[in-house]
């Protein structure tokens, strides 16, 4: 029999074997591309993707070994992600099995991760034969209890053992039961299981948006930007979307940023597509996302909600893939390979002929920009407004407070009169309230008043927050924690305090003025247990607490009908962060947190307290005016050179010595230099380039130095990032180099 071939990529993230191997396939065994195998590889046995099958080989078939074993009987990877992956290598400048790694559950590497299997019960005789049975067992009442609950069909031989840990065994050493594994498929969110809901009638708005959207997916697909204010009905208009798809045919993904909106999201999938909805994201178990994801690559379900990770869902021909609050800077990933999954969404899109639809109440600057007119073809967005609530609801009202005002006035709480009268009120009528601060924490920085010492990390440049649960500073950076100092270590004083608010600050102080109003708090300390974002969720949900206090995961997607109020306790925290996007964020922010109030029959109010009242972002947040905030900001960002219209990118260089990054970074800059200067026309597009220590100098106990480049966003910018590229793969020793361009943040 003529031999066959597989070109294999080897399960080890090194630029060594970033390339294929060929192995023989044995005469008793059948591969299909993208197969994990189990192969000989130096001394040693490796996992490997099958990416190629060939009939021939150049090389010397002695020297060819041969493949092991399979490790699944199916292809895990199908055709299309194989192109995913092979895109992300040039795309992201990472190793082919780096893309291949995100198309599985990680679990499923080195088979730490099976299915769960599970000892069944069930009756073998019936009739004259089932009746002689009872007789013989008359006297052991408990093996008749076990009897009669299998009359109604088999039963897990645990919940058997809780009426008689033995009587199974004896039933079926009498040959009454046969006992037999069965798999048990791990189901997350089990408990929001409800009933079916119909479809709601559908406002013209959400028509209109349904019919453009039903054209492409009838066609040869598109891409969209939904921008649809807070409560305008865009998640009704991604489920009728998503029904045309399946209609069709084919099948859907949703992203959403954050994962504690994925409860509410399953909850109205589920109820609406029943079995056809699974789930995807890093806070499952890894049985959960193991069985989620087989019942997904199976075909049995054929719609996927989940946060970025679920972009590379093994969906056969998706139809449509919508990306909810596409504006967040979640959907980047900030580990390699640092992919953002907006453009995984368009590049699936594009290879299915699907729909592309991202949505968002406040797009980001550059997404909007390319629903305007003049935008060239291949990034062009199709936009479609909705522009008033479900059922003609109002916005809520927003009342701006000048917190300054109200320290002169001898105000030196955290709330100010309004805030307070208004929470009264809204407790009084029953109803609930959301109180937003973008910080979490008891207080943000502890500090000397007689020296100005201010505690910070030992690792990294930052000072750390007070936690009063614990009674201990914390790093956000690192993690690293201690107690606080009772005097200044730096001139011994006494004067010790503690500034700045945090969600546990405003937790305590809703606890002091309102007496008996149960209060939950919503961050990533009290979020750091398995579901409980959703036990959260649920508790408020339910009325079982009046008042939820919380940072940027409550301020998007979430409804609750029952709450009235909205008070953004300090909307100028991150207004006046060194990046060039904090006014966007701050807006977004403060519209997104608005839009949780009044979505349903009670009409909603903000109070909005600020020390910065005349800044335009405070002042178009409190109008959810996006239109004029993005006219504003977009004309700032070309006045100040900015992306989009400018390239941000750096080579960060990290290393334990501040001399090793620092020389390693001049090097760099060196290099780039000559670059620069071999080509005149990419000189005269660069703005700005040298070596400088990065922002946050120290970050997990190492240097940090920067080469930081701007430059405009024209043709020769691909090519600058293409050498950066290069640049980064330099070996320093004790170095780490890496590229980012336009980065979420520049600290």
């Amino acid at each position: 029999m003529t031999s066959r071939f597989a070109d294999i990529i080897i399960d080890i993230s090194s630029e060594q074997v970033d390339r294929l191997f060929t192995y023989r396939i044995p005469d008793d065994m059948t591969l299909v591309p993208g197969q994990r195998v189990e192969v000989p590889f130096g001394p040693r046995k490796r996992e490997g993707f099958v990416i190629e099958i060939k009939d021939e080989c150049d090389l010397d078939p002695t020297l060819i070994k041969p493949v092991l074993r399979t490790l699944e009987d199916y292809p895990v990877i199908l055709p299309e992600l194989i192109e995913l992956s092979r895109w992300m290598k040039k795309r992201y400048h990472c190793n082919l099995v780096d893309g291949l790694r995100q198309m599985i559950p990680s679990q499923m590497r080195g088979g730490r991760v099976r299915k769960k299997q599970i000892d069944i019960a069930r009756l073998i005789v019936q009739g004259e034969e089932l009746e002689r049975a009872i007789e013989s067992n008359k006297r052991a009442k408990k093996r008749l209890e076990v009897i009669e609950a299998l009359r109604d069909g088999p039963k897990p031989v645990p919940v058997l053992n809780s009426i008689s840990p033995g009587a199974v065994n004896k039933l079926a050493e009498q040959g009454i039961v046969r006992v037999e594994a069965s798999e048990v498929m791990r189901t997350p969110y089990r408990a929001l299981e409800g009933e079916a809901a119909v479809d709601p009638p559908l406002m013209r708005s959400q028509q209109h948006a349904l019919e453009q959207i039903k054209r492409a997916l009838d066609g040869d697909g598109g891409r969209f930007l939904l921008h649809g204010v807070t409560g305008s009905g865009k998640t009704e208009v991604y489920i009728r979307v998503i029904r045309e798809t399946l209609a069709s045919g084919r099948t859907a993904i949703v992203l959403v940023p954050e994962i504690s909106l994925t409860p509410q999201m399953v909850d109205w999938f589920r109820r609406r597509f029943g079995g056809d909805a699974a789930v995807l994201h890093s806070r499952l178990s890894a049985g959960e996302r193991f069985d989620e994801w087989r019942r997904i690559r199976s075909g049995e379900a054929r719609v996927v909600i989940g946060a970025r990770s679920a972009v590379f869902a093994p969906l056969e021909k998706p139809g449509v893939i919508i990306v909810d609050e596409e504006h967040e800077s979640s959907y980047l990933s900030d580990k390699r390979p640092r992919y953002d999954a907006r453009d995984i969404a368009k590049w699936r899109a594009e290879y299915h002929g699907a729909v592309m639809l991202l949505g968002s109440a406040t797009p980001s600057i550059s997404t909007y920009m390319k629903a305007m007119p003049g935008v060239k073809p291949w990034n062009k967005l199709t936009l479609i407004e909705m522009n008033e609530r479900v059922c003609g609801r109002a916005l809520p009202e927003v009342e701006i407070v000048d917190m300054r005002e109200e320290l002169v006035q001898g105000n030196k709480s955290i709330f100010s009169a309004a805030l307070v009268r208004e929470m009264q009120e809204c407790l009084d009528q029953g109803r609930q309230a959301i109180l937003f601060i973008n910080r979490r924490g008891y207080s943000t920085f502890v500090s000397c008043r007689s020296c100005g010492h201010v505690e910070k990390c030992d690792q990294c440049d930052v000072s750390m927050t007070y936690h009063m649960a614990d009674d201990k500073l914390h790093c956000h950076y690192c993690g690293d924690e201690r107690k606080p100092p009772k005097v200044c270590p730096e001139c011994g004083s006494k004067f010790i305090r503690f500034f700045g608010t945090g969600t546990q600050k405003v937790e305590e102080e809703v606890q002091a003025r309102f007496p008996g109003v149960s209060v939950l708090r919503m961050d990533v300390d009290t979020t750091g247990g398995k579901d409980s974002h959703e036990k959260i969720l649920s508790e408020f949900r339910s009325g079982k607490a009046q008042v939820l206090v919380g940072t940027q995961m409550i301020a998007k997607g979430l409804d609750f009908p029952n709450v009235t109020l909205v008070g953004v306790v300090a909307a100028d925290l991150s207004l006046h962060v060194p990046d060039y996007r904090s006014v966007e964020r701050t807006f977004q922010l403060i519209t997104q947190v608005a839009g949780r109030a009044g979505r349903a029959e009670y009409p909603g109010k903000v109070i909005l307290q600020t020390y910065d009242p005349e800044h335009y972002g405070i002042q178009l947040a409190a109008q959810q005016d996006y239109r004029a905030f993005y006219f504003r900001e977009e004309k700032q960002r070309r006045r100040g050179l900015y992306p989009p219209f400018t390239v941000l990118a750096r080579l960060l260089v990290s290393a334990k010595s501040e001399m090793d990054a620092q020389n390693a970074a001049q090097d760099l800059e060196k290099r780039l230099n000559e670059f620069l200067d071999s080509d005149p026309t990419i000189r005269r597009d660069v703005i700005q380039m040298r070596a400088l220590e990065a922002p946050l100098k120290l970050l997990r106990g190492e240097a940090r130095w920067q080469v930081f480049l701007k430059m405009y966003a024209k043709e020769p910018s691909d090519r600058v990032i293409s050498y950066m590229e290069e640049l980064e793969e330099i070996s320093y020793e004790k170095v780490r180099v890496e590229l980012e361009v336009n980065p979420n943040a520049m600290l």
